[in-house]
């Protein structure tokens, strides 16, 4: 005979506390998965971006699972979407390490969510690694330890090769600037400046705008007025846009050199027809031949993902490339600290010797001085073509 006993409600309340504090507090350590963290744009216009760097980390983590894991874990992505807010994307990276207790964080698309979070990263010593946002600062933060480590495109590099690419194509001698106004537009304004100063060249202006304007014909038609002979853009996909549709509606075919910030989303569609001249840098393209490991990883990335029927549906590679590398390159440090600890993840990143990616085989991608594992030679200039985004001859 079975007996029941019922205990007093107030002892029923306490051991429910006691249980969901043990099974909920839990050291990083102690968790049944390595837990890494995502903060990037899941909605609005960049959604695609967002999309794209999970499916680079995801299928990453696949193979890293096949393989047993990291420290006889299994790998576990947690994502939360910032909507490109910084003040959402702080609490979002807070909520990841505080209450998912997270190893490491990957940051997406925005500069300014990405300097939201970098200080918060110094502060609870988690990695912070940037698979898009180029803005300088972001990695060269002047913290005495600095947890941010990126592997992306870096404004200042890739202003440099703006310059130089406008030289080549067109023998620009009067470019101007047409600059979302934010963090990412002024760092990117600094690091134009400086290298068109390196040519010696002479800008015809500097414009900014904002991201909800619908309409930048004025500030197009100052630069015009100057004798712009070239235009640097740098914006994310619907202010991108607009200034493509805006220089339709004045009828001025100006040749516009940009950063991949066209890249991140639907931007064929919004811009329309003259989305093609927009020429915009990048770190990699699944279109052309591949290397064997650029077939695995697309071959991987149809398997995991059947709605991938056409090279236009992995844009923008760039997410996916970087990401996935990254994520490796993050999945090497954890073995070699033997660790879920923040600084010493942290140092094992600075004695990874040699990982052959997508990108490119790293050596040696991480020092203290240099926290970017991509550099100017690494990039590539493209457009879009029905949709894919196809590398230019150079």
């Amino acid at each position: 005979m079975r007996v029941h006993v019922r205990l007093p409600r107030i002892v029923r309340q306490l051991l429910f506390v006691i249980t969901a504090l043990s099974t909920t507090v839990l050291p990083v350590s102690a968790q049944e998965t390595v837990k890494l963290g995502l903060v990037a744009a899941m909605s609005g216009q960049s959604a695609k971006s967002g999309e794209a760097i999970v499916r680079g980390l995801s299928v990453a983590i696949d193979e890293i699972n096949a393989k047993g894991g990291l420290l006889g874990k299994k790998v576990e992505l947690i994502v939360r979407d910032d909507e490109s807010n910084p003040a959402k994307g702080a609490v979002a990276a807070r909520e990841l390490v505080q209450r998912e207790k997270v190893a490491a964080l990957f940051g997406g698309l925005d500069t300014p969510v990405s300097l939201a979070i970098v200080p918060f990263a110094n502060q609870t010593k988690v990695p912070f690694i940037g698979v898009w946002a180029a803005g300088t600062p972001i990695t060269r933060n002047g913290a005495a330890e600095n947890y941010a480590f990126r592997v992306s495109a870096v404004d200042e590099l890739v202003d440099s090769a703006l310059v130089d690419y406008s030289i080549a194509k067109y023998q620009t001698k009067k470019p101007g600037m047409i600059l979302i106004n934010n963090p990412w537009g002024e760092s990117n304004e600094k690091g134009l400046k400086a290298a068109l100063a390196a040519k010696g060249i002479v800008h015809a202006g500097i414009e900014k705008f904002e991201t909800n304007d619908v309409d930048v014909v004025p500030q197009l038609t100052r630069l015009k007025e100057a004798g712009a002979d070239v235009l640097y853009l740098v914006a994310n996909v619907a202010p991108s846009s607009q200034v493509v549709k805006s220089l339709d509606r004045m009828g001025w075919n100006v040749p516009i050199v940009s950063h991949w910030g066209p890249a991140g989303g639907r931007f064929s569609e919004l811009a329309g027809p003259s989305a093609a001249k927009v020429h915009f840098i990048q770190t990699y393209s699944f279109s052309g031949k591949l290397s064997a490991k650029g077939e695995a990883v697309l071959t991987a990335l149809k398997k995991k993902y059947p709605e991938i029927r056409t090279l236009a549906d992995v844009t923008p590679a760039v997410g996916i490339a970087n990401a996935y590398d990254a994520m490796h390159l993050t999945g090497l440090a954890i073995a070699k600290a033997g660790s879920l600890e923040g600084p010493k993840i942290r140092a094992a990143l600075y004695v990874i010797d040699r990982y052959e990616g997508l990108i490119k085989t790293y050596t040696q991608p991480f020092t203290p001085e240099n926290q970017d594992a991509l550099g100017a030679k690494d990039y590539i200039f493209t457009h879009f073509v029905e949709g894919e985004i196809v590398p230019l001859a150079q």
